[in-house]
């Protein structure tokens, strides 16, 4: 059985900017170091590229990622890159990205993740000649990002979602 086609609502300025917060919130919470934490900032950020580039952009992404190197008190600049490229990476695939359905468009983004923690480790071993390599299984942060993407897809596209049952008194 084939999923319902949605027809969306236009998704309100104030629910972006709910949900970025709330990501941003997500990042705050103390995970004690544990390995596979996603990034919840990046992923809402990508999110909302992809289903909305013109209501959120890099200029909002190089934000974001200002607020969490002030955070996490690492190297300025280094999330504000990472999420600006971010956005700029998830514009360009927008239109591909949106013709599969939740599950696809994970295997789509999960490039992109991994391409993120890449430049954050170059970032670190090149400002910090004394960093070291975290290990492979850093890398798994972008896995789990990648396999939370339905979910997200779920959560954040509920409120635009219309009824699927045929109304004679509604226009669509």
């Amino acid at each position: 059985m084939n999923s319902p086609h949605y027809i969306l609502l236009p998704v309100s300025p104030a629910f972006i900017v709910t949900s970025l917060i709330c990501a941003f919130f997500l990042n705050f919470l103390p995970w004690g170091g544990a390995i596979g934490i996603p990034d919840f900032v990046a992923l809402v950020v990508v999110f909302w590229s992809i289903h909305q580039p013109r209501k959120i952009g890099i200029g909002l992404a190089f934000l974001m990622g200002l607020l969490m190197d002030v955070h996490s008190a690492i190297h300025l600049g280094e999330n504000a890159l990472v999420y600006t490229v971010l956005s700029y990476l998830a514009i360009a695939i927008h239109r591909r990205v949106l013709w599969f359905n939740p599950l696809g468009q994970s295997v789509h983004v999960f490039p992109l993740f991994l391409f993120a923690q890449t430049m954050q480790i170059v970032v670190r071993l090149f400002v910090s000649p004394e960093a070291e390599f975290p290990g492979w299984l850093y890398f798994s942060e972008s896995l789990v990002t990648a396999l939370l993407w339905p979910v997200v897809t779920w959560l954040l596209l509920a409120p635009q979602r219309r009824a699927i049952d045929k109304d004679d008194t509604r226009p669509i």
